[in-house]
């Protein structure tokens, strides 16, 4: 396990809340989850991001929820807990205390109203005096926030707070700006950051080629995301893309905005690892068709996994 983020490579599994169907958190699956993270050879996880339903849960169901699997996974992986909060007292709240429970360090993503390079770099000045020394990821991911982060703003905060270990690249389209962040860190006068990717999964072929350390996403078939970069680290490019792609559908199909949660829950619970696929009001739910849509997708994937004489992850 690195003794920092900035040393950050692999596989950080972005964690899912699972729910009874009621709607109260279902911390029984929240075992099972971290199992499965375990199993997937997961580098890491991160718990209470984007698409673990963090704004429908109030503070003392995040704190319990950050407990659950920090008591399960400390010392056994890094764990990163989502704390972007408009709030900051609210954000160095769940913050402190996760990180005495024994996480490794916080992700925090630009508020909506930052307009400009000059509000942005006040905010994150703003959140390290809050957070201290706790090591921060940035998130970069316009598509929700709504905060979009030039390359010389990144360069300004990363350069100035040597908290910012590492930087969650989710810009889109962002492959350039990617590269730039790669070729820039190297003249930073600090130590090295880890940059990861999310975005799903979409990209990842192409994120790694451009030198990417890793990947932070929850894609449902985590172990496929972890043997994609361990072949592509290993130096089989070809044979790490060629079992992407196999994915690909899948991997589209759960990345659609507004139902893509409930596509990610349902594969998880099929395989067996969450009891339900529910997403807390207001949330999105599967029909009759989403179901038979997704069924077909599955099918593809196992007879395609079979013709090449592939593992197939159990439940399909």
């Amino acid at each position: 396990m690195p003794n920092n983020l900035s040393n950050a490579q692999g596989v950080y599994a972005i964690a899912t809340t699972p729910f009874l169907d009621n709607g109260e958190v279902d911390f029984n699956s929240v075992d099972k989850l971290s199992d499965y993270y375990l199993e997937c050879g997961s580098t890491g996880i991160t718990i209470l991001g984007v698409m673990g339903e963090a704004p429908k849960l109030n503070l003392d169901e995040q704190k319990k929820l950050v407990k659950r699997y920090v008591k399960n996974l400390r010392d056994k992986m890094p764990i990163i807990i989502g704390v972007s909060n408009p709030g900051l007292d609210n954000l160095r709240n769940i913050a402190i205390e996760g990180m005495e429970m024994g996480a490794n360090g916080v992700m925090v993503a630009g508020i909506n109203g930052l307009k400009n390079d000059e509000q942005i770099e006040n905010y994150f000045e703003q959140v390290v005096q809050y957070l201290d020394s706790i090591p921060i990821c940035v998130q970069d991911y316009p598509p929700t926030t709504n905060v979009y982060f030039s390359v010389s703003t990144i360069e300004k905060v990363f350069s100035k707070y040597p908290q910012f270990e590492m930087f969650k690249h989710e810009d889109c389209p962002g492959h350039k700006k990617l590269t730039q962040l790669i070729n820039s860190r190297e003249n930073l006068g600090r130590k090295k950051y880890s940059i990861l990717v999310g975005n799903g999964g979409l990209y990842v072929p192409q994120e790694l080629y451009r030198g990417a350390d890793g990947i932070m996403t929850g894609f449902a078939f985590t172990s496929m995301l972890v043997e994609v970069f361990d072949l592509f680290k290993k130096g089989l490019k070809e044979e790490s893309e060629n079992l992407f792609d196999l994915y690909l559908p899948l991997i589209r199909h759960e990345q659609q905005f507004g139902i893509g949660l409930a596509i990610r829950k349902e594969v998880l619970r099929k395989i067996g690892v969450i009891s339900s696929s529910k997403t807390r009001s207001p949330g999105p739910k599967l029909d009759e068709n989403d179901l038979e849509e997704l069924e077909r997708l599955l099918s593809r994937l196992k007879k395609n996994l079979e013709t090449k004489s592939l593992s197939v992850p159990k439940g399909i």
